[in-house]
């Protein structure tokens, strides 16, 4: 619900944001808390959905919640999304969107009867200087919070704005496909929705931007959701009022749909390595066809040809 949306990324990305220790960051996990409850989930782990932690003599909190599956026999399935700020930025796209977007997908994912446990969590300490340390919430999560084993995580990041390119604003980037051959399948079996271009592609070119991280180097199936970055990226001007908020509510659907195709699969891990190469331009082309051709280009046929895209994003700062 876009309300509802609006709601959750204005409560979170108040002026004076939220870093680590701030009043800020408290009153977003006082206001998150609440919301998981809100939902019927219940605590991943003891009496809280709060798991603190210390680290160098700082504290740290990360919120984690479970829907618990109607028949589950493997692991579960995790939406992940942090919370906290780099320095005092409101941070509406980063991270709020985000978060609101685990709320919401939570929220349809209540009515899907899914077999697996649902793990909803809610990082902290993703910004520098945490950032890929030891401290970082996701990576604190993995190696000393984790109760069970993680079947496949959805991270997501950067997820609020339009694109800035003329006529690829829906532009939603999915990476980490190439962790799993099922997660391609999927991804090819999902119907096209002209509220979003999505463009799944390899992890390299965008690199380990946010809490995916842990989990790609774990060997867990995932997919990172991100519309990259953008001229209001860790800006004072990172305000809820410049969101697209139908865009949010077309992401949410999209990644309980793609939960519930996940469910249905074993996800054993594959025997060898694949290829991703044929899904990518399949996906690709599907998404930005149309796009290409109106700017005199062809439609991509080659792993160069991508690598090549890809390369002109970079260039344009996404």
């Amino acid at each position: 619900m876009i309300t509802q949306l609006q709601a959750d990324v204005e409560a979170i990305a108040r002026p004076g944001g939220r870093p680590v220790g701030s009043p800020g960051h408290l009153a977003a996990r006082k206001y998150l808390t609440g919301r998981l409850a809100s939902l019927g989930l219940k605590p991943y782990c003891g009496e809280s959905f709060e798991l603190p932690y210390a680290s160098d003599g700082t504290q740290f909190t990360n919120l984690v919640a479970s829907l618990p599956g109607i028949g589950a026999t493997g692991g579960a399935l995790l939406l992940g999304a942090h919370y906290d700020t780099c320095g005092s930025t409101p941070g509406a796209d980063d991270n709020a969107a985000a978060v609101a977007i685990v709320l919401e997908t939570v929220r349809i994912l209540k009515q899907a009867d899914c077999k697996r446990d649902v793990v909803a969590a809610i990082f902290d300490a993703e910004e520098p200087p945490y950032f890929l340390g030891p401290s970082m919430g996701s990576i604190h999560f993995y190696q000393h919070q984790r109760n069970a084993k993680i079947d496949c995580a959805y991270i997501l990041d950067l997820v609020g704005h339009d694109v800035p390119m003329p006529g690829l604003e829906n532009l939603l980037f999915i990476t980490g496909m190439e962790s799993h051959p099922d997660l391609a399948q999927v991804l090819m079996a999902n119907p096209k929705d002209n509220r979003l271009r999505t463009a799944p592609t390899l992890n390299e070119y965008v690199g380990d931007m946010s809490d995916h991280h842990v989990f790609r180097t774990h060997e867990v199936p995932y997919l990172f959701f991100s519309c990259g970055h953008w001229q209001h990226y860790h800006q004072p001007t990172d305000t809820a009022d410049r969101l697209n908020y139908a865009k949010m509510l077309a992401t949410a659907q999209l990644l309980a749909s793609i939960v519930i195709a996940i469910d249905s699969q074993a996800l054993a891990k594959p025997a060898t390595t694949y290829d991703s190469t044929p899904a990518e331009l399949l996906l690709m082309n599907r998404a930005l066809g149309s796009w290409l051709q109106g700017n005199g280009m062809r439609l991509l046929e080659t792993r160069s040809d991508i690598s090549a895209f890809a390369q002109r994003l970079h260039t344009a700062g996404l």
